[in-house]
This record gives C-alpha cells, sequence and structure tokens, in this order.
C-alpha cells in the first residue's frame, strides 16, 4: 500500500469549502473549557462539513493559540457564533426549526447506536463540560437525548472524542450530497 498525498486528496479550497453544501447540523458546546476540545471540535467539524458551531458561556473563541494547536486552521472555514448563554442559544436555534439534542447521559436518552436520522430535518447538538457535562436548564430545553453506548468502567468520554464520535455517526446517516 503507498500513502496518497494532499494533493492526491483533493481537498477542497477554504474559498470551495465554504461554498458547498454542510450536513444540516449545527454543533452548540456549553460551557467547554478546553481549548484543545474546542479547536478538535472545529476540526472534526471541517471534517463532515457541519453548519456552524456556537461557542456559549466560558467556551473559548478565536482567534487563540490553544484553539488553533488542534483545529489547524479548521476555526477560519467552520462558520462559528459566540452566545454568552447556552439556553438562548438553543432557544434561538429551536425557533429557526433545529431539532436540539443533547448529548448527554439522562433519563429516556436514545443510545446513538439506535438513532435514526429523520429527513429534512435540522439538528442541534449540545455538547457540554468537562466536568458537568449540558446544564440542566439546557437539557431541559431540548427535543431530545443521546447518549453514546460504553461498557467500562468510567462511563465517560473526553467531550471532543464524543464529538467525533457522534458527528460520525450523523455523517453516516445525513452526509451532504
Amino acid at each position: 500500500m503507498r500513502k496518497i498525498t494532499n494533493e492526491e486528496l483533493r481537498r477542497p479550497s477554504v474559498e470551495e469549502f465554504g461554498a458547498m453544501a454542510k450536513m444540516p447540523v449545527v454543533v452548540v458546546l456549553d460551557n467547554v473549557r478546553s481549548m484543545q476540545n474546542v479547536g478538535s471540535f472545529f476540526r472534526t467539524g471541517d471534517a463532515f462539513a457541519v453548519e456552524k458551531i456556537l461557542l456559549c458561556g466560558i467556551t473559548a473563541t478565536p482567534p487563540a493559540r490553544d484553539i488553533h494547536k488542534t483545529a489547524l486552521g479548521a476555526e477560519m472555514t467552520v462558520e462559528w457564533e459566540y452566545h454568552a448563554k447556552t439556553a438562548d442559544a438553543v432557544t434561538k436555534l429551536k425557533e429557526e426549526g433545529y431539532r436540539i439534542l443533547s448529548i448527554e447521559q439522562v433519563e429516556g436518552a436514545l443510545m446513538l447506536n439506535d438513532f435514526r436520522a429523520d429527513e429534512g430535518v435540522k439538528y442541534a447538538l449540545v455538547f457540554g463540560n468537562e466536568v458537568e457535562g449540558v446544564a440542566q436548564e439546557v437539557v431541559d430545553l431540548a427535543d431530545g437525548a443521546i447518549e453514546i453506548p460504553q461498557i467500562g468502567t468510567k462511563h465517560s468520554l473526553n467531550v471532543s472524542v464524543s464529538g467525533g464520535v457522534v458527528l460520525w455517526n450523523f455523517f453516516c446517516q445525513i452526509a451532504p450530497k
């Protein structure tokens, strides 16, 4: 096997990426404290062509060296907005017709492997703080919750790893054409 070069991968330019179809998914980061996790979400968001990322509360915003370190420039390709309060951002998304799903371990959560995206639906996926998770007031605003099945002793994943797992699942179901 021969590794494929970057030129052979035919990646879109920043301008081409901006103009291309996006997955109907907005990522909402609820008080994510690590800039490396934020950068990872930008990089994953670029890989799977999310519409945008909402950075809420204490979540850091670009430009920031530690975000850039993991985003590798994706903070310049993925659209983003800052909102002081996650609940306000989620309320606005609901008004815009998004189905809000908390990625959280809560009563009644649907296991990710059982989730099926509905055609024509726009989704907002809320990922929470590394210690506290998604705030209860935000969980209360959501239309539902998704949990990533796990069998280990920790029953938790790093928030950016959770983002990769969940966004890959959505991409497999509703990738832009």
